[in-house]
């Protein structure tokens, strides 16, 4: 069972306070590659069906 802050809406995170987060973000940005499974799965999925449709707008 978690235990609940005693401030509602305050949460810590290790990553955010160490600057990971903020790191993988400008990584991402730079390098147009998303770092996370979704964004992963995204980027593979617009990339199958430009290859299948092609890029029409």
């Amino acid at each position: 069972m978690k235990k609940k802050s005693s401030i509602p809406g305050l949460s810590f995170s290790l990553k955010r306070a160490l600057g990971i987060t903020q790191f993988k973000q400008k990584v991402s940005r730079e390098t147009g590659i998303p770092l996370t499974r979704g964004g992963i799965e995204r980027k593979i999925g617009s990339t199958i069906v430009k290859m299948l449709f092609g890029n029409k707008k």
